[in-house]
């Protein structure tokens, strides 16, 4: 009974170190997308919500350049590009933050290897 039981234990043991190395590429690449979202500037990860797909009324900004998200964003900020929301949004964000988080956007979307 005890030899059975102490071999079942190292059959578990080796099926989960299999199990274990299976999920190692999967757990590397979640750690590394962890890492980029603990990364972001403060407000930048909530910009995907809306701009995540391009479309009509809100565009993607993978195609954009961190000088053209920051320039648009003051733009809404001083007023002078309308928007039923962004320009709320924009108003939030000091000049330092918006500069930040267009610099996250933009290099976000050169990693992905989306077009500028």
């Amino acid at each position: 009974m005890m030899r059975s039981r102490s071999r079942l234990v190292m059959q578990l043991q080796i099926c989960l170190s299999a199990l274990s190395l299976a999920c190692l590429p999967a757990a590397t690449a979640f750690a590394q997308d962890a890492a980029v979202l603990l990364n972001a500037p403060a407000g930048a990860t909530s910009c995907s919500g809306c701009h995540g797909a391009s479309g009509p009324a809100l565009p993607a900004l993978s195609n954009l350049t961190a000088a053209q998200i920051e320039d648009a964003m003051i733009a809404f900020s001083s007023g002078t590009r309308e928007a039923t929301l962004m320009n709320r949004i924009a108003k939030g964000y000091s000049p330092e933050e918006t500069r930040a988080i267009a610099v996250w956007i933009a290099a976000q979307s050169a990693k992905t290897g989306a077009s500028k």
